[in-house]
Formats: C-alpha cells, structure tokens, sequence
C-alpha cells in the first residue's frame, strides 16, 4: 500500500465528517511468543510473572477460557488453570515486533496515535472520498498479518471511544465498521465495563444502583451522572452515548529522557550529590510512567569545577520502577565520581525508551508495587511530581533548576533507607 499522497490533507473543515480507526494486537504477548515457538499454539497460556507473587500481564484465549485474565495474581490464574504454560516474557522480543507493526501503520496512515505497545489510533477523516476507509483499513490489517505474523482486529467509526469498543467486539482476529449515527444503538446491548473510563470501582457503584448495560446510562439524564460519579459521571455519560471528540495525539517517538543540575557553588558533599541524583532518578522515572515509556540504559553524568566531564552508562532490563533505576544510578554515581574534587554539575539520563507501562512489563514485581505506584503517580499528578518522595531525597529542593512546586505544604515523604 502506498497512500503518501492522503499525508498533504488539511483537515481544517469542521464539518468533515471524522474517521477514527482502532487498532489492537490480539493477546500481543502471547501471539509473540508463539511466533518464537509454534509448540505453544492452540494450548492455555500465561505471561508474566512466574512466581506466586507475580501477576498476569497477558493470558492467551484457551487460558480466558478459565477465567484467568491480565492483572489477575498468577497464583491464581494457575489454580482456575492449571493445565496453562506459564512464560515470564521478555520485553525486548515484544518491543521489537511492537516497532515493527508501528512502522507499518506509521508509513500508511495520515495521521498515528500509539495509545500502548500494542494499540494504536489513526484518523481516515477525508479519506473516503479518494479510496473507502474500511476497504483501506481491511488492507492495512492484512498487510501487517501478512509482513509480521501477528493476529490484529479493528474497529472503525466516528471517533476514538467507539473505534475502540468496536474493536474489543471484533475480537480476535477480527473487523468492526460501525456506521455513522449508529454509534448509540451500537453501545446500547454492551456491558458498561466496556466504556473506558469504567474501572472496577466505577463498575460496582453501577451494579448498586442496578445499572448494567450502557442503554440504562443512555436513558439517564446527564445531571444524575455527575451527582453520583462528578465530573466523570459526564465524560461516562458522553462516550456511552457515542459522542467523543477528543483529537488524537500525533506519534512521535522520544529516544532519551535527561535532568541535570548546575551549583551555584560548586560542591564536594557527597550527601548532596547523592540526595540530588536520588531525586533526578526518582522524578525521571515519574515521567517515564507518565509517558507510557520504559528504560533499557541509565547515565550520570558529573562535571567537576576544571570544567572536565565524565559519564557512565549501563545496560539494564527495561523498567520505570523508582527502587531499580535509583539503585542503577547510585551505583553509576560510586564508580563515576574518584576524583574527590569540587562539582560544579551531575545529570543522569535514561535513554533506549520504548512504549510499555510498569504493570504489563516489569514481571518479577506484584500487585502490590504496582498499586503503590499508581497510587504515588495519581497524587504527584494532582498535586506536583514532589508531592509524595523518598526521605532519601527530601533535601532536594530543586532538581534540575526547577524549584519544588508546593505552596507552603511539605511533601509527603516515604521513608527509605539511604544508599
């Protein structure tokens, strides 16, 4: 498929009728690794962490079957499925055929959103008039079966929270078109988990008030939705009945994540520098979960007062986790810094950055890490990124040039022991 010609459009007629298409990678970890070994096709799976305490990052649809599901503790997958073959994954082979299907969608589509490693977004506005979207859609899923071997369904409508329930419908292996002005009769038999934004919480306050299919949320007025679940309860509202116009998020691919800090007076107090590159490893990381992006190399960085700079780096297995990249760049800073003069600047960096979030790719961690640094993240999110820190890098009060963002409030510190 060559479509380059449909990348010159300027959408700016608002009346343009939207297309919005979906795309998912079905059981994306479980399709890699039966690609890698055809020995697994057909049969129960489970990937991510092996041990009890671990947790399901993907199950295969044999192992669904059984009523294990991803984020589900494994001990428990394994007792609803016993026969399942467990794999602990690896995120390297997963982030290669995650480019691989990323390239091919990137080069064909006017404009990409990559919402995860494996989902994406592409807007078709327009396009209907030179080829028909659903026949160039059908294409493009063919093309990358075909180039890459992976199992990928679709959904295309009018915008992107449609698209994307049209494609959990469609699964696996599948393709939805829903039709426009169709949206709400398509949504109105389904499940109200289906809407995104419908988490476990959200769900069991609908189940009390015997709330279970999205018609009923349909029929509701608007103002009852928001007394019960606030400024969320429109947004429900909104995409239950089919109406979203939220843009997509134009792909671009950032290779490095990097803070540094200049003294104002240079320094050979080796508290501070460590405090200071603890914070720097600590906000980083933050971001890193902001952003849906994982680490594979850690850098520091130390410019002394001659002027002369020296850095190091390593390789690590790919994380966003605080308590591995703070260790890693702790580690980097004892080996780097032996010449015992003044300081003048330290920077650390995190570099080879792929597309994955913390839950999905860090197998060896539980539940419980994971809960805990959604929890951290959801408060510095409302609140600033030093909102909630490690005592170990309490006496960091800027990092990077960038002051601690409170009024007048401390922040709230999680004790640490200090490296």
């Amino acid at each position: 498929m060559h479509l380059e010609y449909f990348h010159t459009f300027v959408l700016s007629n608002d009346n343009m009728q939207r297309t919005i298409l979906h795309m998912d990678l079905d059981s994306f970890f479980v399709s890699v690794e039966r690609l890698i070994d055809s020995r697994l096709n057909g049969k129960p799976i489970l990937v991510g962490g092996t041990g009890d305490r671990g947790v399901v990052s993907t199950a295969s649809y044999e192992a669904r079957k059984f009523g294990a599901h991803s984020g589900m503790p494994m001990r428990m997958a394994r007792a609803l499925c016993p026969e399942a073959i467990v794999i602990r994954g690896n995120a390297g082979n997963y982030t290669k055929y995650s480019k691989a299907v990323t390239e091919i969608i990137k080069g064909e589509v006017p404009l990409l959103e990559k919402a995860s490693i494996d989902e994406f977004y592409a807007d078709l506005s327009g396009m209907d008039k030179y080829v028909g979207c659903y026949k160039f859609s059908s294409e493009l899923r063919q093309q990358i079966i075909k180039e890459t071997g992976l199992p990928i369904s679709f959904g295309l409508s009018a915008n992107k929270t449609v698209s994307k329930v049209a494609t959990g419908e469609a699964k696996p292996n599948n393709q939805i078109k829903i039709d426009s002005g169709y949206e709400k009769p398509f949504l109105a038999p389904l499940s109200i988990k289906k809407i995104p934004m419908v988490g476990d919480k959200m769900f069991q306050t609908f189940c009390n008030l015997g709330i279970k299919r999205v018609q009923k949320v349909q029929q509701m007025p608007v103002e009852m939705m928001e007394s019960v679940f606030g400024k969320n309860g429109r947004t429900v509202w909104k995409r239950s009945n089919g109406i979203d116009d939220r843009p997509l998020i134009e792909y671009h691919e950032r290779k490095s994540i990097s803070s540094e800090r200049t003294f104002g007076k240079d320094t050979t107090n080796v508290y501070k520098l460590k405090t200071i590159i603890r914070a720097m490893a600590e906000d980083l990381a933050f971001q890193l979960r902001n952003g849906n992006r994982l680490t594979s190399c850690v850098a520091v960085k130390i410019r002394y007062s001659d002027f002369n700079t020296y850095s190091k780096q390593m390789k690590i297995p790919y994380t966003s986790a605080d308590h591995n990249l703070i260790d890693r760049v702790l580690e980097l800073f004892n080996s780097l810094y032996n010449r015992r003069l003044l300081v003048r600047l330290i920077g650390v960096r995190f570099s080879s950055l792929v597309e994955g979030n913390y839950q999905i790719n860090l197998f060896e961690n539980t539940t419980k890490t994971v809960n805990l640094y959604k929890a951290m993240d959801n408060i510095r999110n409302k609140y600033g990124s030093r909102s909630v820190i490690r005592a170990s890098t309490y006496g960091a009060k800027t990092i990077g040039g960038f002051t601690n963002p409170f009024n007048g409030e401390p922040p709230v510190v999680l004790a640490h022991r200090h490296q």
